[in-house]
């Protein structure tokens, strides 16, 4: 049985190869991200059964994700729309300390995902569902799916896991604050940076435990992470490392705390897990290529954070 479920788009990305902004950089790398996918693979990874689903176009972009995706073990489920394009992003890093990501999404085939493409009994089968933000912000067609699932997963039993992840280039927060909080409320574990939940409500812990949610889980970066429960906050503090790519460290760590979640750890550990996940995804290039494996992670915690192996 698949233990967790996920959907929603993963786009081509291209980065360039050394510093500088895109006017002038002579060559660039191609890749995959999705933040959806991103935590797949890094669940995949650590040994969760992880089962991903998206709509590409018709085109050797979405064959590329695909065969990728496919690549890393995942049950992937690649809906290909012929009527529209896989999505593209670009990414470059104006300085040592900077990185800026361009989206070419509008009309793209990720964005038309519809309940329709979600099978029967998919969800319902399932250890947990987990959704991001990002999504519902894509399409009308999209917000529908994602709430669909959660309604399937909660009318089934199974568990939700939410990341916000507000991406401020699809929606004003005016507009992404109440389509997230509604999901939000419906979630048994939420997921955000500090101005994410901000985005949600003023006290969107003490909220989001009023309405049912288990867990609200706040990630500070390099400042570590806590977790709000009805029985109080549990806090850890982040690793030391020299980041060369922060993207895609929150689905990263995101995926380690779902990895220990699912195997019973106790919070403190769970937490520590996480951590150790988003600080690794830091070291490498790319959204997902360094998410680490469980012999990654244990040699990882063994330096005591220390990337370098003597």
């Amino acid at each position: 049985m698949t233990r967790v479920v996920t959907f929603g788009e993963t786009m081509a990305l291209a980065r360039t190869t050394e510093i500088g902004s895109l006017r002038h950089a002579s060559g660039l790398t191609l890749g995959i991200g999705g933040a959806e996918s991103n935590v797949a693979v890094g669940l995949q990874r650590l040994g969760v059964s992880t089962a991903w689903l998206g709509r590409v176009g018709d085109d050797p972009l979405g064959e590329r994700i695909t065969r990728e995706l496919r690549g890393e073990g995942l049950d992937v489920r690649a809906i290909v729309d012929a009527g529209a394009a896989t999505g593209l992003m670009l990414k470059e890093r104006p300085s040592a300390a900077s990185t800026a990501v361009h989206y070419y999404r509008r009309g793209s085939a990720g964005s038309r995902l519809e309940p329709a493409d979600l099978p029967a009994g998919w969800i319902e089968d399932a250890r947990l569902l987990h959704v991001t933000g990002i999504t519902p912000l894509l399409s009308d067609t999209a917000r529908a799916a994602v709430l669909d699932a959660v309604d399937r997963a909660r009318a089934a039993g199974v568990p939700v896991s939410f990341d916000v992840n507000y991406r401020s280039a699809l929606a004003a927060s005016e507009v992404a604050g109440p389509i997230l909080r509604e999901i939000a409320e419906r979630a048994t574990l939420v997921f955000g940076g500090v101005e994410e939940l901000d985005l949600l409500s003023p006290d969107a812990a003490e909220h989001l435990l009023a309405r049912g949610v288990d867990q609200v889980v706040v990630k500070r970066g390099p400042d570590g992470a806590a977790v709000f429960t009805a029985t109080g906050v549990i806090k850890a503090a982040g690793f030391v490392i020299d980041p060369l790519d922060t993207v895609g460290a929150g689905d990263a760590f995101v995926a380690g705390y779902l990895s220990a979640h699912l195997e019973g750890l106790d919070t403190a550990d769970t937490l520590v897990r996480a951590n150790a996940c988003g600080a690794m995804a830091c070291l490498v290039p790319g959204d997902w290529e360094a998410a680490p494996t469980r012999r990654d992670l244990e040699r990882f915690l063994a330096g005591g954070g220390d990337p370098v192996r003597r």
